[in-house]
């Protein structure tokens, strides 16, 4: 990360504000902290940038304004944890114009910033939900975003920009505040995804939870959902 320019969505608070920080401590020239609220960030050093991932126009005014952006951090994302067979319709939509469609959109508008920078890099945050379905809405969401990761990483290597894919479990953050199981510490998970970012890693595997998940995915699924095995089988 040194003298990148760095742009990290979501970028006021938990994870965001994590990569943020991490940044700013391997020398970035430059951080800017995108929010819907500027206000919201509390940084030292970093540059509140409003931004609602959600809003193309808002997109629009931040990559505008942030034309020197080398490292693109697509972090922003909401939980509505829905059930996809009965959940709220308008929650789950929402949840992938944040998660998924505000992926794309970011993307999409600082792509050309990045490619006419030399080709920078990209990460997007996905999470070992997008292997793996604990019966909610989220899941589609991030395993939506992680082929869209795929994509862009066909799509943009021409111009010499590399997108890494970060996997992670639960993270200490307000967003699973009310989970009771193991969680990482999130300026741990930073600290592996900029390595990652920083060796051009197509992938990061964050912790212990998600290296297992990626390491059963060849199985038949009994070892990723034991719940539908017949019993006594």
């Amino acid at each position: 990360m040194n003298n990148e320019v760095v742009l990290v969505t979501g970028g006021n608070r938990g994870l965001g504000k994590a990569f943020v920080e991490e940044a700013l401590a391997r020398g970035a020239r430059k951080v800017y902290a995108a929010a819907r609220n500027p206000e919201s960030v509390r940084t030292p050093g970093a540059i509140p940038l409003q931004l609602d991932v959600t809003d193309p126009e808002s997109v629009r005014r931040a990559a505008a304004i942030a034309t020197d952006v080398t490292v693109l951090i697509n972090n922003a994302g909401v939980s509505a944890r829905a059930s996809v067979l009965n959940g709220d319709l308008d929650a789950i939509r929402q949840e992938f114009e944040t998660n998924f469609y505000g992926t794309i959109l970011v993307t999409r508008a600082f792509a050309p910033i990045l490619g006419a920078g030399g080709g920078g890099r990209i990460l997007n945050v996905h999470s070992v939900l997008s292997w793996v379905s604990y019966g909610t809405s989220y899941s589609a969401t991030k395993a939506a975003v992680w082929q869209a990761t795929n994509a862009f990483r066909l799509e943009l290597a021409p111009q010499g920009t590399t997108v890494t894919g970060l996997h992670v479990g639960y993270v200490d953050t307000d967003m699973t505040a009310d989970v009771d199981a193991p969680k990482v510490a999130p300026q741990d998970v930073v600290r592996e995804a900029l390595d990652g970012v920083e060796a051009g890693a197509f992938e990061v595997l964050a912790d212990d939870v998600t290296r297992t998940v990626k390491s059963a995915l060849s199985s038949d699924g009994a070892a990723l959902y034991p719940q539908l095995v017949p019993a006594g089988s």
